[in-house]
């Protein structure tokens, strides 16, 4: 019986006859591995072998989740035949796009594998931002592909038409089939869950002692006995490559005991990062594990000593590669200074009175974020005005709908006529529901609008190192929250390091920079002259771990619905900075004037499970008392970044 071919295989099957290595991309759901399945059958009945190569870690088309897999078509399995699953590279994550560099060693080790008829990479559904342009070109590279295929609606526009241009292969756009539809999380969920399960049907009992094993990924302390629980991990042999893949039962003084299925060769190293099996049994992505909060003498990496002024304690934090200072302390003007120390650049979240800023830093500021247009909120606005007269690129700012026209007319209160080139610029962003409004003003020029863009996920801006996010809240005027999310951050294994002999130095910043951009086969120049790939010096000498995530929220009433949206962006972050302008016996004062009291804010940061509070934004008439404030937030959140005052028993001094 001759059966018809389907168009978009037809077409598959023409392009594979020219260029054997393809990369099936588009976004999640539009069936690239429905059509991988397909264009396999249609080879088999010619007689040809097919590969597939699964690089989606969430839900590969074979294999187990959290892995890229290596298939050969087989049509005598099953019905109508499968793939036959040839070898795995364990991630112990679901997320593609978070734990990019691992995924595209993997594809590029097992793309060396798949030899003799075509290769179709069927890659993570990841189509937005920054994750995905890097995902395409570093794919692309690693599985040394001859054409690039997007399955996609019609209906939904190619965001990436740049990055193929630049890739300079054949590509090829075939419409989604009409019943394609994105399975949702819940069946995707249950589907994973499925598969890992089917994947451990055949596991035994095995047990391991941590101290004969390599440890790599982004595991939990080996003290941390709880979080290793349900862990999925890759069980790696002396060069790295995956025996098989386990699932953690418990973790007791030293001892792993976990479940897999046999090998016959004796692990030497074992891969973790954040995918485990939660409680009632479903394989998804763990929380970042968050140490128990700590004292400045235990972990002085944390924070600076934070400095006294007349508006009260002056918190300062270090977060990675982050320095965040409250500019005017506890009382005065909320201005967030956050410094990206290792780029010569700074983000302010709030502009309040910036008279200790210095003009030079107004110079290194890219990005500005602004909760709403209150004058202690935005009046610091005229300094970075005046500060940036010369030749600067534009700064970005973003805020509630109305900013544009706040900071239009700060603009036209003064006489530009003698700044001609060197006027101050910005790009305006105006967070309107799902839609970011754009404005560029330039000074002495009319604000001219541009087009908006849709926001997903209330992301406002995203680059690679991070994005910031933001959820709007309600003061009486809209008001915006913002989350400040680092990406993965990259560090160096000092030990490895000193094995080399190689001292540190800029080479190691490039290497981070060429980890984080994606680019693995960028060369290094090495301290003795040598040059060696990014990749191999990344597997050498790097680790990467969660960014450590921080919030920013002020002047918003204490009602449900705005409680619900700022728990919702500050869940699990290790950072949150919230407003706590009164004590709980002045809630009559804080509900007529739309800010919290100090109950409200611990409630809030107990209900976010984050890792430290930073609270500030106070009433000035508790200058004097402010140790109630900070006594009555302990009540119902103890970990509060260590600030003179709310620490229990302290006295202000005479």
């Amino acid at each position: 019986m001759t059966t018809t071919t389907p168009p978009h295989v037809s077409a598959l099957l023409e392009l594979l006859e020219r260029r054997p290595r393809v990369l099936l991309t588009g976004p999640p759901g539009s069936g690239k591995s429905i059509l991988a399945w397909s264009a396999a059958i249609a080879l088999a009945e010619r007689g040809e072998v097919c590969h597939c190569l699964a690089a989606d870690p969430g839900l590969p088309g074979f294999g187990p989740p959290g892995a890229v897999c290596l298939g050969r078509w087989e049509p005598t399995l099953g019905d109508h035949g499968e793939w036959r699953l040839e070898t795995i590279e364990a991630l112990a994550t679901l997320d593609g796009s978070r734990f990019r560099l691992p995924l595209v060693e993997a594809v590029r080790r097992l793309a060396e594998w798949a030899v003799g008829g075509p290769l179709l990479i069927d890659a993570p559904g990841v189509e937005r931002g920054i994750g995905g342009a890097e995902l395409l070109l570093a794919l692309a590279s690693a599985g040394r592909i001859d054409a690039v295929v997007r399955l996609a609606p019609t209906s939904e526009p190619d965001p990436y038409l740049d990055e193929r241009m630049l890739l300079g292969l054949e590509s090829l756009s075939l419409p989604a089939a009409s019943e394609a539809r994105h399975p949702g999380r819940q069946l995707r969920t249950q589907r994973r869950t499925e598969a890992w399960d089917a994947y451990l049907s055949a596991a035994v009992p095995l047990e391991l002692d941590l101290a004969d094993l390599a440890i790599v990924g982004t595991p939990p302390p080996h003290r941390a006995n709880s979080a290793w629980q349900g862990r999925q991990v890759g069980l790696l042999d002396a060069a790295g490559g995956t025996l098989a893949m386990g699932e953690v039962l418990t973790l007791e003084d030293g001892r792993l005991r976990l479940r897999a299925p046999v090998s016959a060769t004796t692990p030497r190293a074992l891969v973790v990062r954040d995918a485990m099996r939660h409680p009632e049994g479903r394989l998804g992505t763990a929380r970042p594990y968050r140490l128990p909060p700590v004292t400045p003498d235990e972990d002085a990496s944390l924070m600076l000593a934070p400095q006294e002024t007349h508006d009260g304690p002056r918190p300062t934090l270090r977060l990675d590669g982050v320095r965040a200072t409250l500019v005017n302390g506890v009382f005065g003007d909320p201005l967030l200074h956050l410094r990206l120390r290792h780029t010569k650049r700074s983000l302010l979240f709030d502009l309040g009175d910036p008279g200790r800023l210095p003009a030079r830093l107004a110079h290194q500021v890219s990005d500005v974020y602004i909760s709403h247009a209150h004058f202690d909120h935005i009046g610091g606005f005229l300094w970075l005005l005046r500060s940036r007269i010369g030749d600067y690129p534009p700064c970005r700012v973003y805020g509630p709908p109305g900013l544009a026209g706040h900071l239009d007319g700060l603009m036209r209160g003064i006489l530009w006529d003698r700044v001609e080139e060197k006027a101050p610029r910005f790009e305006v962003f105006e967070l309107h529901g799902e839609r970011l409004a754009h404005y560029r003003l330039v000074a002495g020029q009319p604000m001219k609008a541009l087009s908006p863009r849709d926001v997903e996920g209330g992301v406002l801006h995203r680059e690679p190192g991070f994005r910031v996010r933001a959820v709007t809240l309600d003061h009486g005027t809209p008001v915006l929250a913002f989350a400040f999310d680092p990406d993965v951050q990259i560090k160096v294994r000092k030990e490895r390091l000193e094995a080399h002999g190689w001292p540190p130095g800029p080479w190691l910043g490039e290497l981070k920079q060429n980890v984080l951009a994606g680019n693995v086969d960028a060369e290094i120049t090495l301290p003795d002259g040598r040059r060696q790939s990014t990749a191999g010096l990344a597997q050498r000498l790097l680790m990467s771990q969660p960014g450590k995530r921080l919030v920013y929220a002020t002047d918003f009433g204490d009602t449900s619905a705005n409680r619900e949206r700022l728990l919702t962006l500050a869940r699990g972050a290790e950072v949150l900075f919230c407003e706590a302008s009164f004590r709980e016996d002045q809630i009559e004062q804080a509900r007529r004037t739309g800010h919290l009291t100090a109950r409200a804010c611990g409630e809030i940061a107990a209900a976010a499970e984050v890792g430290q509070l930073v609270p500030f934004h106070f009433s000035r008439r508790h200058v004097e008392d402010v140790g109630e404030l900070y006594a009555e937030i302990r009540r119902h959140f103890p970990r509060l970044a260590a600030t003179p005052g709310s620490e229990p028993g302290f006295e202000e001094p005479d």
